[in-house]
């Protein structure tokens, strides 16, 4: 096959993908994970960052309003577990569903494209 019919076959594919599920899975995922904060609250969760104390720390650039709207957005979309532990001070944990467990490869890639292509650059 020469490039210009793989670069064709791709491309009906995408287009195929796009029609199949309603439009881009890239852009599809991106709507559930992407923006400034969400990313950087999955990937911490997944290192067991798990207290709203712990993660406030890690990312002191998000105020407290945004990281709870950020969790509960998380924990609509299935990808966070918020569990509240019947204590004084009140103590909450969040970990990752199964859901968001299958987006740990995902960011272990990430991470690996940051440490080589930036953080190494520098």
């Amino acid at each position: 096959m020469r490039k210009t019919e793989i670069n064709s076959a791709r491309f009906d594919n995408m287009v195929e993908q796009i029609e199949k599920y309603g439009g881009c899975p890239v852009s599809a995922t991106l709507k559930v994970i992407g923006g400034k904060w969400k990313p950087l609250i999955l990937y911490f969760i997944s290192v067991d960052v798990n207290r709203f104390g712990q993660l406030q720390r890690m990312m002191p650039g998000c105020s407290k309003r945004m990281m709870t709207t950020q969790l509960r957005e998380l924990e609509v979309d299935g990808l966070v577990h918020r569990k509240v532990f019947a204590e004084v001070p009140p103590k909450v944990e969040y970990t990752l569903t199964e859901k968001g467990e299958s987006l740990r490869p995902l960011f272990g890639m990430l991470s690996k494209w940051g440490i080589e292509n930036i953080l190494d650059s520098k």
